[in-house]
This record gives structure tokens, sequence and C-alpha cells, in this order.
């Protein structure tokens, strides 16, 4: 199967600008493509790992991938699909974040030998003069099309500011310098980009008469409509230090019944045959389907050893209940005990396992947290200093366990 059937099979694809053209530039190993990451936190999370994955499969077909650092872009901040401004970042933190993101990407996209480049659009962005961009670039678009775009769409509702709305040109110039310095003919990006990349190839169109190409990939939603990879306590990282291995393997390990086998297709690097056989698991056959994937991602990310640790803990941990060593722990500080204790639900949020205390206060009503395997019954449980020297063991629902101890 050419790689271009197999994206199509894995329904990474969501919309192509020129499908036949496309298809022959992959299929041939002929196409020297970017996918922009702006760095707006110092780790990866796992709304890169579909692009990081597509990158992958891409230059393992042949053809070339050019990683884009938005040091430069990063400085305005992505609109699409926010509600709210995003906070300003100094140079320095832009720096920071760019050098950690390129430290993760170079264990999993191979560089050198001409295999892949790293470029970062600071080197760009922050040398252009503005008269000049407005009359070389601005007189370019419609602000009646950017104003209809989807990437502004919920940003209106609040208020968009001139700031925002230069995001799409600059990404469209991105496209443009890429496509003269480094022969770059396509864009890949997540599906809430298409507006951003259609700026670009109808920039090319339109300055150098050339012809360049975009494909936006699936978003990685669950059955219920929701982007995946969060958590309570925020993003899925790849950073270790931030998303432990164990619970980077829990995270998949725990994922519904229904989007199980679309994450297998979609992320894995499993053959096709062995997950179309997949398909007609049910059952208890989908915890091991489960355990395949959280196995399979873990060793992407972190590396086969971490992955199988994981996989190990994870039996321990569900099989006995005892074996707590690589569980993820929070150490509480003593200046959140009043009296020597600590409510039940300040706890529960101190440690992230829910985002408020009214989701806490649910979660126990409907019986749903147990301390050291014991049912929390009210609301106005307290966790005593004692109890905490020794180590509580707080679990939600029948999958997430956590441990919490007094620093």
């Amino acid at each position: 199967m050419k790689i271009y059937d197999e994206l199509v099979a894995r329904g990474l694809i969501a919309q192509v600008t020129d499908e036949e053209e496309i298809r022959e530039l992959i299929n041939s190993g002929k196409a020297t493509f970017y996918i922009g990451f702006d760095p707006t936190a110092d780790s990866l999370h796992v709304g890169h790992f579909m692009a990081l994955c597509l990158m992958k499969r891409l230059q393992m077909a042949g053809n070339k991938p050019v990683v884009l650092l938005g040091g430069g872009t990063g400085y305005i901040g992505d609109p699409s699909g926010r509600t709210d401004l995003r906070s300003m970042m100094t140079p320095e933190t832009i720096q920071h974040n760019c050098d950690c993101f390129k430290k993760q990407m170079e264990r999993f996209i191979e560089f050198g030998d001409d295999k892949a480049i790293m470029v970062n659009n600071a080197d760009w962005l922050l040398k252009l003069n503005y008269i000049e961009l407005l009359r070389d670039v601005g007189a370019h678009f419609s602000v009646n099309n950017m104003l209809r775009a989807e990437c502004y769409k919920q940003r209106m509702e609040k208020g968009l500011s001139f700031l925002e709305l230069n995001y799409m040109i600059m990404q469209s110039y991105d496209f443009y310098y890429l496509y003269q310095n480094y022969g770059c003919n396509m864009q890949f990006g997540g599906n809430d980009q298409w507006s951003n990349m259609l700026g670009g190839t109808e920039l090319i169109r339109r300055k150098l008469g050339k012809d360049a190409y975009a494909m936006t990939i699936t978003l990685l939603m669950n059955s219920e409509g929701n982007k995946m990879g969060k958590t309570a306590k925020g993003a899925v990282w790849l950073d270790p230090n931030k998303t432990t291995p164990f619970e980077f393997y829990q995270y998949w390990r725990n994922v519904g019944d229904a989007d199980v086998l679309k994450c297998i297709r979609m992320l894995t690097f499993l053959p096709l045959e062995q997950i179309d056989a997949m398909d007609k698991w049910k059952g208890s056959q989908l915890n091991e389907a489960k355990e395949i994937l959280a196995y399979e991602l873990t060793k992407l990310i972190h590396d086969e050893e971490e992955a199988q640790k994981a996989k190990d803990a994870s039996h321990a941990l569900f099989a006995a209940g005892t074996d707590d060593s690589h569980m993820p722990t929070t150490e509480i500080e003593v200046e959140h005990l009043v009296d020597g204790v600590i409510g039940i639900l300040d706890l529960i949020t101190a440690c992230r396992l829910t985002a408020s205390k009214s989701e806490a206060r649910r979660l126990i009503q409907q019986g749903g947290i147990f301390i050291n395997d014991a049912k929390v019954e009210s609301i106005d449980c307290n966790i005593t200093s004692k109890q905490l020297k020794n180590g509580v063991k707080i679990r939600k629902g029948k999958k997430t366990y956590h441990k919490v101890l007094i620093k």
C-alpha cells in the first residue's frame, strides 16, 4: 500500500487542496513539507502527537520534513479554537520553549544527512519591515475572507484583536518564505489550521505564480466529540518531568472502548492488517487493545524500557492494588492543613484529580472516591497529618490511582 492510501486507511486525512497532486508527490517521495509548532509551553503535548506521527510516516516514505518552530509567530499567538487572547510571552520564554521542543523532536524525527531540517520563523519574521510587509503581502489578503475563516470565529464573539488578525498573514508568509528558500512545496497541520494554510498557498500563487499544496490532519477527538489529550491535571505532556511515563501509559490505557481502535489506527505504527483483525474485538479483548495502544505509544515517546516498566507497574497496581511505587504522587505542604487535618474536597483538588471542588463533591456523592480502598461516604471527611505522613492512597473510580504525602 502506498503512503497516501495508508494515511486514508488510518483516517488521518481531513482536507486536501489538490488530492491527485498530493498523492503523487508523497507517494513518490518528492514532497518537502512543513509542519509548524508554536512554542506555547516548555513541552510538546498529545495535541502535537498526531503531527509528529504524520511527519515520521512521511519521512519513512522518503519525503523530507521541515520542522518549523514558531519563535516569531509565538509573539502573536494562534487564535484558532480560542475564546480568549493568548497570554503574551517574553522573548526569553519563547526561546526556552523552542529549545525544549527541539530536544523532544530530535528523539522522534531523524535529522541530518538531508533527512529533515529544523528552522525557526523568528529568523525572518522578526526582521520584517512593517510597511514593506503591508505592501508586499497585506495587499494580497481580503479582510472579508479572513473574517469568514474558521480560525477567527470563536474569537470574533469576544473581540478579535488586530494582533491576532495578523496571525494568518504571518503563517502564510512562512509558507511563502519556506517555498522560496527551502523548496517547501507542501504544508500539513491540524484541521483547525485550514484557513491559514490556504492563505499560504494563495500567497505563493499570487506572488510567484507557482502551485503549493496543503493537507490537514484529522483532529484527535473522542466518541463524545471532545479533543483528546486533556485530564483534570491539564494537558498530557510528552516531557516525562511533566507527565511521567506511567501517567502517559495510564492515559491511553484508560481511553474509552469506542475510541481505542481508532487511536491504534491513527497513532501507532502497527500494520493495518493487524489492526483490521482487531476491529471485531469486544468485551475483555478491548482491554487488551488498550494495553497495546498504551504500550506502543509509551514506547514511541519514552522508549521500550519505560513502556515495559509502565506496563508492569500498571499490572502490579491493578492486579493487587498494593504496589504504589510508580503511582503518581503529590506532596502536600503542611500549611494546607488546618488544626492538623485537610478536608477531602481540598485534598482531591490539591492532587488535581478533579478540576474543581464541585466536581469532587459530585464524585463523592456518587460513591466514586476511595481512600486506602475504603469508599468516602461524606464530603465532610477529613484526612489527618498522621495519615498523610504514612501516605494516603486515593482512588477515583475504578482506574485512577494517586498517592498523597505530607511534605
